[in-house]
């Protein structure tokens, strides 16, 4: 499965919320915490689904204080993130 990754820099207090919002979407993607201190989340989507995401994210900002980013440089602290970024796309 591949995966598009979305980093996302919020408040800390909206993690939660914003988890709840994108996984009550089934099979769009998951949220993951990269960096608790900085309050920086990853939206994983689903490659087919991509769009919604982005959609989603739109529609948090309507609501939310949250600003798209580039890949933090060093995601070593989250396994899965750490795996994703050494495995090649599967097709």
């Amino acid at each position: 499965m591949n995966l598009a990754a979305i980093y996302l820099e919020v408040r800390p207090q909206d993690i939660a919320y914003i988890k709840f919002i994108v996984e009550s979407y089934e099979e769009v993607g998951i949220i993951r915490t990269v960096d608790r201190k900085k309050a920086v989340i990853v939206f994983l989507a689903v490659e087919d689904f991509v769009d919604v995401a982005h959609e989603i994210v739109k529609s948090l900002e309507q609501e939310i204080p949250l600003s798209e980013i580039p890949p933090p440089a060093d995601l070593t602290d989250d396994w899965l993130m750490t795996e994703l970024a050494t495995k090649p796309p599967q097709r």
